[in-house]
């Protein structure tokens, strides 16, 4: 059996590029988090869109961890 938590992080507007527009990415240092976390015996699994933009754009998602109990 396995336990799962979750992780919502952000993204935001971080410039504007000449052709593709607004560029985004994540305002969380999620590289660390997911690494903090597999030091506490997570796994990560994958993540959730959870809210997005009519264009496509995700704006906040939420990391999938599991543990097994």
């Amino acid at each position: 059996m396995y336990r799962y938590e979750f992780e919502r992080i952000t993204s935001g507007v971080s410039g504007w590029g000449l052709i593709s527009g607004n560029r985004y990415g994540t305002e969380e240092d999620y590289r660390e988090l997911i690494a903090a976390r597999g030091r506490d015996g997570w796994r990560y699994v994958g993540f959730i869109p959870a809210v997005q933009r009519g264009t496509g754009h995700v704006e906040e998602m939420d990391l999938v961890f599991e543990k097994e109990i």
